[in-house]
């Protein structure tokens, strides 16, 4: 088992450690919004995870990646508990990338690789769209 650890710090604040030991600050007070929130996390963490199958995927299929960008949005339940319940993530691609590659490697992490994702489809629609930029080069 995994552990993690949030400490209070004052306010709404809270200085949470990962079970690898990795620390942040995160503030719940969305008023004073001096940090990341526990929510924008989650929207972040999906972001991260999906970015992560992508690259590693589109590496093993010899696609020449130069930059991805990820931008994930979404809308929260107007009801407490105020899960998110719409997601949209966007991959924006630069580089040598097949557009049949991108969209292989994006459905096999929609389905099944991230965890996050996952999680999340227990309570929102997620929906995906890619770019491909042309290369800056």
């Amino acid at each position: 088992m995994q552990t993690g650890t949030v400490q209070w710090i004052g306010e709404q604040k809270f200085a949470a450690t990962s079970p690898s030991g990795h620390s942040i600050i995160v503030d719940s007070d969305r008023q004073s919004n001096k940090s990341l929130g526990p929510m924008e996390l989650v929207l972040l963490a999906l972001g991260t995870c999906t970015a992560t199958d992508v690259v590693s995927i589109l590496e093993k299929k010899r696609q020449k990646l130069e930059s991805l960008e990820i931008i994930c949005s979404g809308e929260r339940s107007k009801e407490p508990p105020t899960v998110w319940v719409k997601l949209e993530v966007l991959y924006r691609v630069r580089g040598n990338v097949e557009e049949s590659a991108l969209r292989h490697a994006i459905k096999l992490s929609e389905e099944k690789y991230c965890s996050v994702a996952a999680m999340l489809r227990k309570t929102a629609e997620i929906s995906w769209r890619c770019e491909i930029l042309p290369s800056v080069h």
